[in-house]
């Protein structure tokens, strides 16, 4: 069951820092209250080392602060845990600023549960007037389930929520400030059946902070199943965060096929980016759950999901979008003329910046030694403008050996797979296959007759008869362009990856989330599933080892896979008969014919010895420079120009700061540098 929160989001950024002055007026605001002994405990600006020598004895007082009114106690004392010495101090300082606003800032994560820790620091429970330490297991967990919040908005875990410092063990006497919270919680839970557990989504839109955020939050969610990583960042310097799920998140299991997810490649198509965010959250909480289906999925399969190629872009679109006049404050493709925020930063369309291995395909095609797989980067490619983004998501699938891949764009309702540049250089609509033509047709086949209207003839569409061919078409044949994504995966490394057109509205309105989330939820799970078709094994020698890099081919199509690193491969086929073969530089090739009968659960396991062979039959079939050509990535080190870009002019690396910075530093306290991350 899915419960729907539908809530409408205003993200710009000065409307945070607003609401943040207005809560930070609030904290000062109070008219100052006197407390025995405050006339001589007299007051410390932030870091000063001095102290007046002659204040009173610690005293057990009322605690008389708004934003720790709630806490299980209403004693505290003075000096608190931080040597703050009276109650106006602590109102004062930058630390009780960061607990009044925590809330807004992690957009309600972790609350009120980080505020009452911290104030369990600044106001301490107070017994036969001494201070008494939370627990150190309690602000471990807090720290646990919060870090990813803090990361988000790319601030530090508070130097006075450090659980080695602040807190003791319950050896030592401590106590649990939130457990008060946790019992009424505990009574809430209970009241819940356990035929009443679910998932809760709540469809709204994320500004980028927010995306992080969420992604971080459900890995730490599910930690043994989950983890996100990097693998760069956009012009603009934003994380292209990949969530990762595997039944051992982090590493690549022997035999176990890679699948990948990108989305918000145009930073204006924004309905894919919230899939995915759906997706991970569903994933993890149904895993959770129980539910059998998504633990067979995760625990067979490595997923990546890549929510944002464009975070940059995204952020452009969503500005002009919440800047729009609509009265409705409605959300479409309207308002943003389909183009704003389109490109990245530099004004470069993503899926036209990567190589154009196609047409090296169709000018060799009638050469002796024509290869049209793992066709290296021509070094006239460098030469040119590369984006960080695209630069990135090349690095990234050549590192895994992913085996598909589904783009998720917007505009259109259908799923077009390569080549996506026409085969005749006048021809802009003109049929170009692949030699996998039928691999790709079922592959796409899958996202449209799963998705709830994709294939239906009856559904309404943008303007192009896609419904009488099933919701599928070849993408040159749709209409041409080079540089592509799609055509890069297929030719260059072993991905079939396919271009997913979600519908018309490229920035839908937020309560149509629900609805999207519904027609294509069983299309995402079809096509993470249809990885385990065909065939995959191991291609090993005599002595048993793995060989890497060893060539998978079959008769009649010319487009061979290779092997990873540990001699593993993954080869899509649809069902038949297939004569399969395996080769290796030094080795003899070796054959097997394989029956692959229709409705196959798993991928068949098709395994090879090969013998050694060092005479030149042994090298047949293989361009030893033109492998080394293509272990050449980068030759020219064209990423260094985007760090570079990030250094001052004498070379020193230049930093900027958060977004809210400018909040506390103007607010009159000293500069909080413990907030600031180090990295």
């Amino acid at each position: 069951m899915i419960v729907v929160r539908m809530m409408k989001t205003v993200k710009i950024m000065n409307a945070v820092l607003l609401a943040l002055s207005v809560l930070a007026a609030l904290v000062r605001s109070d008219p100052p209250r006197c407390e025995p002994g405050d006339e001589l405990a007299g007051k410390q600006e932030p870091l000063r080392p001095s102290r007046r020598s002659h204040a009173l004895p610690a005293r057990c007082t009322g605690m008389l602060l708004g934003y720790c009114d709630d806490m299980p106690y209403s004693q505290t004392v003075f000096p608190n845990l931080l040597d703050q010495r009276s109650r106006e101090e602590v109102e004062m300082s930058t630390e009780y600023l960061l607990l009044s606003v925590l809330h807004s800032l992690l957009n309600g994560e972790c609350s009120p549960d980080l505020r009452m820790l911290g104030c369990s620091v600044v106001v301490p429970r107070c017994d036969r007037d001494r201070p008494v330490k939370p627990c150190r297991t309690t602000c471990e967990d807090v720290r646990r389930s919060c870090v990813h919040a803090f990361e988000g908005i790319s601030m530090a875990w508070p130097y006075f929520l450090d659980c080695d410092r602040f807190f003791v063990s319950e050896e030592e006497g401590c106590y649990d400030p939130l457990e008060g919270l946790r019992a009424r919680q505990e009574v809430t839970l209970a009241s819940i059946s356990p035929e009443e557990s679910s998932t809760i989504i709540q469809f709204i839109y994320h500004s980028n902070a927010q995306m992080v955020n969420m992604l971080k939050k459900t890995a730490a969610q599910c930690s043994d199943i989950s983890h996100t990583y990097s693998i760069g960042r956009s012009f603009e310097g934003k994380d292209l965060l990949v969530i990762e799920f595997s039944d051992n998140p982090g590493q690549h299991d022997l035999l176990e096929p890679e699948v990948k997810y990108i989305a918000n490649m145009h930073g204006n198509e924004v309905l894919g980016r919230q899939l995915l965010i759906y997706l991970a959250q569903y994933l993890c909480s149904e895993y959770q759950l129980g539910n059998k289906r998504i633990q067979s999925l995760v625990n067979s399969t490595r997923i990546h999901i890549l929510a944002s190629m464009n975070p940059d872009g995204y952020e452009l679109a969503a500005a002009e979008v919440e800047d729009s006049n609509d009265p409705d404050g409605e959300q479409g493709p309207r308002f943003n003329g389909w183009t704003s925020g389109r490109a990245n930063a530099q004004n470069i369309d993503l899926n036209r910046n990567f190589p154009d291995l196609t047409s090296i395909v169709y000018s060799l095609r009638r050469s002796r030694r024509f290869r049209n797989d793992h066709i290296p980067i021509p070094d006239s490619y460098w030469f040119g403008k590369v984006a960080p983004e695209t630069y990135a998501v090349m690095k990234w699938i050549r590192s895994i050996p992913f085996v598909i891949s589904a783009s998720l764009h917007g505009g259109e309702l259908v799923v077009s797979y390569p080549y996506d540049l026409s085969k005749h250089p006048q021809e802009e609509k003109m049929f170009s296959p692949t030699p996998d033509e039928q691999v790709f047709k079922q592959l796409a086949r899958t996202y449209a007759d799963a998705h709830a209207t994709m294939a239906d003839n009856n559904t309404e569409r943008c303007g192009a008869p896609f419904g009488i061919r099933g919701g599928i078409i070849n993408g040159a044949q749709w209409y041409s362009f080079p540089g592509g994504m799609s055509d890069f995966n297929y030719l260059h490394t072993n991905c079939f990856e396919v271009t997913v057109e979600l519908g018309c509205d490229k920035f839908p309105a937020e309560h149509e989330l629900y609805s999207e989330w519904q027609r294509n939820k069983e299309a995402l799970l079809s096509f993470m599933e249809s990885v385990h078709r065909g065939i995959k094994g191991i291609v090993k020698d005599k002595h048993g080892k793995g060989i890497k890099g060893a060539r998978v081919s079959v008769r009649g199509i010319w487009h061979d896979v290779t092997t990873a690193e540990d001699g593993d491969y993954w080869r899509l086929l649809t069902p038949g008969i297939h004569i399969v073969s395996a080769h290796a530089p030094g080795y003899r090739r070796a054959i097997k014919k394989v029956r692959l009968p229709a409705h196959m659960q798993q991928a068949g396991r098709v395994d090879f010895v090969l013998e050694e062979d060092l005479s030149e039959a042994g090298l047949e079939g293989f361009d030893l420079e033109l492998m080394d050509t293509y272990e050449r990535f980068d030759p020219y080190n064209q990423y260094e120009r985007y760090t570079l870009a990030e250094l001052g002019q004498n070379g020193e690396e230049r930093h900027e700061k958060p977004w809210w910075w400018s909040y506390f530093t103007q607010s009159g306290n000293v500069a909080p540098t413990w907030l600031l991350r180090n990295d």
